[in-house]
């Protein structure tokens, strides 16, 4: 992502705190973050802090003498790409409802075009007053993104709805916001994960996949537009925001749920290590060790998934599948491909342990026209180049 302006803007709740690790975060990853705080704000946190962080003034004072001749609100609203308020108090959430610009940042948020994200935060039972609601609703129909606060322990001693979000979840928000919007109006289902085959009780059959490449597909779908589901085995990782999560665990009940919704999705990738043997029987009972130095289990092939869906895709359907591999890399890649009639397949070298689980990859991406060879990157840069070839 090119480098873009990011306002954030800080109000007086206790989670200013949270805002610092957001701006960081977004400094880091290239973008130019210009900070404004309200005066509560500062009785939180102050703004030597932001300034530390990002490397630029924090606008404070709505009157100061401006570095140059320019409106300051007008200056700062023009060159921002997109906006986070937060925390956002009762208070600066009224003020951008009814048109009120008595200080800096609510007079930046009136004249802003760029996207603006609020995220409440505040005592729970001041966030389920009707007119806090109401006016959350009115911004949310006039095209503000309104961020769900979290549940939890509340810094005035309430449990309840009020939370700020964790700064790794604000900005994904505005990540997303910032991404462009190409796939649109796409329906996306992604597999991911690994499948557990039950033996008995307490016992299980699995692989190493730790999910990692099919959440990444699915945050990426997401960021760029699409409508996403995620079929996920079990996993560590956090769901990825504003995707639909089902979670599934052996092979038989993913065959059930991709194949029962597959028609309602214009691109389907498999991306999930599928078992390909389950045990034949599963023990009602946990199996006992008695005096056997052995276990025979008998295995029975799973359903090919792929092979289904193959069967009864349409012809406006995106199949892509993976591949991992310990030998004839290529060449196992390039059969399924064709085997199983799929539209792209992605490959990967499993005898590559310094890669394999990690946060990178090194792939092969094959359709019936091309090969395209992906030297190390993170998932979620290979994740966007196979959406890129979609184009």
């Amino acid at each position: 992502m090119k480098k873009k302006s990011i306002l954030l803007g800080v109000t007086g709740g206790i989670a200013a705190y949270k805002m610092a690790s957001v701006a960081s975060s977004l400094t880091k990853k290239g973008h130019e973050v210009h900070v404004v705080m309200t005066e509560s704000a500062q009785e939180f946190i102050s703004p030597v802090t932001f300034r530390a962080i990002t490397g630029l003034p924090v606008e404070t004072d709505l009157f100061s003498e401006p570095e140059k001749h320019e409106v300051k609100h007008i200056s700062l609203a023009d060159k921002t790409d997109i906006a986070l308020i937060g925390p956002a108090t009762a208070n600066i959430i009224g003020k951008i409802a009814n048109g009120i610009a008595d200080d800096l940042l609510s007079t930046i948020i009136t004249a802003i075009t760029a996207p603006v994200i609020i995220a409440p935060a505040m005592n729970v039972h001041m966030f389920n007053n009707p007119i806090i609601q109401d006016n959350l609703d009115y911004l949310s129909d006039k095209g503000y993104k309104i961020l769900a606060p979290s549940e939890g322990m509340l810094a005035c001693g309430y449990v309840g709805k009020g939370r700020l979000p964790e700064p790794n979840i604000l900005v994904e928000y505005i990540l997303k916001g910032l991404t462009t919007k190409d796939l649109k109006g796409k329906k996306v289902l992604v597999t991911a994960g690994p499948t557990k085959e039950e033996i008995d009780p307490v016992r299980y059959l699995t692989n190493y996949s730790s999910g990692k490449m099919g959440y990444a597909l699915a945050k990426s779908a997401s960021y760029r537009g699409a409508e996403v589901k995620l079929l996920s085995g079990p996993t560590s990782l956090d769901d990825p925001i504003e995707v639909e999560v089902e979670k599934i665990k052996s092979a038989d009940d993913l065959y059930e749920k991709v194949i029962n919704q597959m028609e309602e999705f214009d691109i389907i990738i498999m991306a999930a290590a599928v078992a390909d043997f389950t045990p034949e029987n599963i023990s009602e009972n946990k199996i006992k060790k008695n005096n056997e130095d052995y276990l025979d289990l008998r295995l029975k092939r799973t359903k090919d998934i792929i092979k289904e869906i193959s069967k009864n895709k349409d012809e406006n359907q995106t199949v892509i599948g993976f591949a991992a591999e310990s030998k004839d890399l290529i060449k196992n890649a390039r059969e399924k491909l064709e085997k199983k009639n799929l539209d792209m397949i992605v490959a990967n070298d499993i005898k590559n342990k310094e890669i394999f689980g990690s946060d990178e990859s090194e792939v092969i991406i094959i359709t019936s026209e091309k090969q395209i060879d992906v030297s190390r990157s993170s998932k979620e840069d290979i994740a966007n180049k196979i959406f890129d070839l979609l184009k």
